[in-house]
């Protein structure tokens, strides 16, 4: 049985991709930031097994996880979670960039780094799932476009380090897509949100099984999804 562990599968794109694969039958470990939040997304995906570790303190993960089961087979690792605060480069605070460059690319890295000996053994699959910010930033924009731009650089180096241990990188770059985040963004930018406007979270979520399901003799890298509307 295929075996994922899944960041953000509570919600938007995580949760799309967590219904896929568990429809298909495959074995899901879901990370969750605390017990409270496991106990439901164990609740909603019947059969799914969890993994408590706060994204929000990556120094604290290895500590966490060293204290739990963890999967002995992992096929991949999809990097879904993410977390985004705007403003003008001349007003945003410390707390709030570290806060975003902690949860979207210190976090994955060091989770990454903390499976990557399962991930080796099955000549698995890391996805992250970036954004169109990693490719380009606007205005107050700043701190969530360079913790994206940083993860596309995590990325492009552990495609690198790993292709000769079979383990295959992709990164997603989505454009907005219909989620509580992008209802939040809009509430930040001071703009009204119509869902219907954007991506459907499960056409990102198609696009993130096709990768995981190429086979082998292939591998997509990089991957922009944009609003077809």
């Amino acid at each position: 049985m295929t075996a994922h562990l899944i960041t953000g599968a509570g919600s938007g794109i995580g949760a799309k991709v967590t219904e896929r694969l568990a429809e298909r039958g495959d074995e899901l470990w879901l990370l969750a930031r605390d017990a409270g939040r496991a106990k439901e997304l164990e609740r909603r995906f019947a059969g799914a097994r969890t993994v408590v570790g706060d994204l929000a303190n990556p120094e604290k993960l290895s500590w966490a996880l060293s204290h739990q089961e963890l999967p002995d087979r992992l096929d991949s690792l999809l990097h879904i979670a993410g977390v985004v605060e705007l403003g003008d480069i001349g007003e945003l605070t410390p707390k709030a960039w570290n806060a975003q460059l902690a949860a979207n690319l210190v976090a994955p890295a060091e989770l990454t780094r903390l499976l990557l000996p399962q991930l080796r053994a099955t000549r698995g699959h890391v996805v992250f799932v970036n954004s169109g910010a990693g490719l380009r930033a606007n205005a107050q924009w700043g701190a969530y476009a360079a913790s994206k731009h940083g993860l596309k650089a995590l990325a492009d180096s552990l495609r690198a380090e790993e292709h000769d241990n079979g383990v295959r990188v992709t990164s997603v770059y989505p454009g907005r897509t219909a989620t509580a985040m992008q209802a939040d963004v809009h509430r930040q930018e001071g703009k009204a949100y119509d869902e219907s406007r954007w991506i459907d979270p499960a056409s990102v979520a198609t696009t993130i099984l096709t990768a995981l399901d190429l086979p082998r003799d292939a591998e997509i890298t990089d991957l922009s999804v944009r609003p077809g509307r």
